[in-house]
Parts: C-alpha cells; sequence; structure tokens
C-alpha cells in the first residue's frame, strides 16, 4: 500500500509534541492517534482507516541529495518493517532522522523501525482463542 503523507506543519508539530515517542540510534519514531482519520477514510476508495505518515529529515544531515538519499532508505525501511506484521491503522506516524543515518542503510533502519514499533505497541495483535485481529 502507498504511504499516504503527512502535508500540513502543525500535524508534525503535533506528534512531535503530544505523540508517543521511541528513539534509536538513526531515526526517531512519533505516533499520534489521529483525529483526521475518519475524514481520511471517506476519502479512501477501499473505505479503510489509514496512517498518514511523515518523513523529517533536517539540513544537519548534509545536502539535498544526502536527505533525499536518507528518505529513500527510510521508506524502504518501513517497507520492510510493514512486512513483519500488519500495522494498526489512524495514526499519524513521524520518522525523523538522525545525524548519523546518511551513514546506515535500509536494513538497519528498518530493524529501527520495527523496534519502535514495537515499543510503541503499532502492531496488531493476533487474539489466539477466536484467530481475529485486535487494534
Amino acid at each position: 500500500m502507498k504511504n499516504t503523507p503527512i502535508k500540513e506543519n502543525h500535524l508534525y508539530q503535533k506528534a512531535y509534541r503530544n505523540g508517543e515517542k521511541a528513539n534509536q540510534k538513526h531515526i526517531g519514531v512519533y505516533v499520534l492517534r489521529d483525529w483526521g482519520a475518519k475524514k481520511q477514510m471517506l476519502k479512501n476508495p477501499e473505505k479503510k482507516y489509514i496512517n498518514r505518515i511523515g518523513l523529517s529529515v533536517s539540513k544537519k544531515i548534509g545536502g539535498a541529495v544526502e536527505r533525499n538519499r536518507v528518505k529513500r532508505i527510510i521508506r524502504a525501511g518501513l517497507g520492510i518493517a510493514r512486512d513483519v506484521a500488519p500495522l494498526k491503522t489512524g495514526y499519524l506516524i513521524v520518522i525523523a532522522a538522525r545525524v548519523g543515518a546518511h551513514e546506515s542503510n535500509s536494513q538497519e533502519i528498518a530493524n529501527e523501525i520495527i523496534s519502535s514499533f514495537k515499543k510503541l505497541g503499532m502492531y496488531k495483535t493476533v487474539n489466539p482463542h477466536n484467530n481475529k485481529e485486535s487494534k
């Protein structure tokens, strides 16, 4: 599934201020319940709740080429992390790159995203009694 981006600056600020966070060596992950998720669900052709994802890469990382490379690496790592288990939906997820992120690869970033999602409880769990996913 394609990422739905966070476009508004105020949503980034809300995620930073009010969201739960998990810091790793190369990235920081901020997660906040999306109160506009109902509106996004109605716009979605599949009529399902979705996560909006924002990437934040500072100029401290380097020039435009390095920043874009880091964003590509984070997107690839996010794809790997999504394959581990289904994510809970209806959240704002902001992934902020740290200074050493340009020296890492997508597998390292994926491992950090996976551990952050586990720490924040973003993966859906399957109830063994009735085999239904819980939110």
